[in-house]
């Protein structure tokens, strides 16, 4: 990987000698204020999960409620060197879910465990910015596919570390960066994830635009004391017309434990390939996913985000030891038939060749999710999303068959 990681790196330089931009980010700066934003982001999110386990200590979750971000990002000075800030407050606000129906991460419980009505953080970080090179300190949303924080519930994990970004070469960004703690989706602190507890985590990564139809990348991470990864992305487009394309899409892991493996055994590979096809309003995908090792792929530790697999999906990730699963998903816009904004999607996923303790283990999935999101009026961007899955295992898996039903509505607001 090491390798393959640098002949990149190498090919994008040579490449790309003639293609610096006649003026860099930086030169371009208007000012801290003159270039600053605001951005509000309200998420009311309902959300049930029928486990179907009659008898158990808990077969039902249900919990409702408001989560609000407020995302303030300044310019940069003007100058060689620019500096900058990004603040952020969020808060939620419980609608319902009483503590015997808590369960699906939506709110912290307080000493007593009782879910807490209203909870609220604040953070922010400074950044610089060099020519086309940004260095960024304090608490960030970060999208690595070795380190990436998660956005699936009311509000998104916020990790604290350094986070260094540059595109000098036109085609080509690298990222490096090391982080040192990791507060949950419902943590208002300097908290750990599932905890796993975040002691350190340096990370490095690289992406070139090749063509404008193809796109590759790869990354490496160390978190300390859990796991080492290595991660490849190849994504090419072949345009047939102007209505149809084909996209593939591969994507791979390759983890091995590291110090005192606190999340347990971590040897493990595993790789996905989606291949999906365009045709106008009809989007037609199928993916092939396979792990490999001594045991499934993890992830926690280092955000809950990170899996960029084709078969990660709304309730499975489909990463179990040795699993082999396969998918058929359809997407349908409702624009070229004149309702813009709406659009469906249907997914099927299967499982198996899992290894467990006792029998060879299989699971599969159903989904469905709509979305409809207002074109125009005052309420412009405000959207309505409706997404269900149905799960379902054998008795070799522990997790038990499930029905997932999420309500979410979200509103952006572009303040400054």
């Amino acid at each position: 990987m090491r390798v393959m990681k640098w002949s990149m790196i190498a090919l994008a330089v040579s490449a790309s000698t003639s293609q610096f931009a006649m003026a860099s980010s930086q030169e371009e700066s208007k000012g801290f204020f003159e270039d600053q934003s605001l951005n509000v982001l309200s998420r009311a999110l309902y959300m049930n999960r029928d486990f179907k386990q009659h008898g158990a200590p808990q077969s039902y979750r249900e919990e409702s409620g408001l989560g609000v971000r407020a995302m303030y990002e300044s310019g940069f000075t003007q100058g060689t060197v620019g500096v900058g800030v990004d603040a952020f407050a969020f808060g939620t606000v419980r609608f319902d879910g009483g503590t015997g129906r808590a369960g699906n991460g939506l709110f912290a419980q307080d000493s007593d465990g009782n879910l807490e009505d209203t909870q609220s953080k604040a953070g922010g970080a400074v950044k610089f910015r060099l020519s086309d090179t940004v260095l960024k300190y304090g608490n960030q949303i970060v999208a690595s596919p070795v380190f990436s924080t998660d956005d699936s519930r009311l509000l998104p994990e916020v990790a604290t570390g350094t986070l260094i970004t540059s595109k000098e070469i036109k085609g080509l960004e690298l990222t490096a960066g090391r982080f040192t703690s990791l507060s949950g989706q419902t943590g208002m602190g300097r908290d750990t994830v599932n905890g796993t507890g975040l002691k350190s985590a340096n990370i490095a990564g690289a992406t070139y635009q090749f063509t404008d139809n193809f796109v590759a990348g790869v990354a490496a991470s160390d978190i300390e004391d859990h796991y080492k990864k290595k991660y490849i992305n190849l994504n090419y487009t072949l345009p047939i017309n102007e209505d149809q394309s084909l996209n593939f899409d591969f994507n791979g892991y390759d983890t091995k434990g590291e110090g005192q493996e606190l999340s347990g055994e971590a040897d493990n590979r595993i790789w996905s390939l989606a291949a999906a096809y365009s045709l106008g309003a009809h989007k037609f995908t199928v993916a092939h996913q396979r792990a490999t090792g001594d045991a499934g792929y993890k992830y926690g530790a280092d955000g809950n985000g990170t899996i960029f697999l084709a078969n990660s999906i709304q309730y499975s990730d489909f990463n179990n030891e040795d699993e082999r699963s396969w998918q058929a998903r359809y997407d349908l816009n409702m624009k070229t038939y004149g309702v813009p904004g709406l659009s469906f999607m249907t997914r099927y996923v299967r499982g198996d060749n899992i290894t467990t303790a006792t029998e060879e283990g299989k699971e599969r999935e159903l989904d469905f999710e709509t979305k409809y999101v207002l074109q125009s009026g005052p309420a412009k961007d405000l959207s309505f999303r409706v997404r269900t899955a149905f799960y379902r295992s054998n008795t070799a898996l522990s997790g038990g068959d499930n029905n997932d039903t999420r309500l979410i509505i979200e509103y952006p607001l572009s303040i400054l």
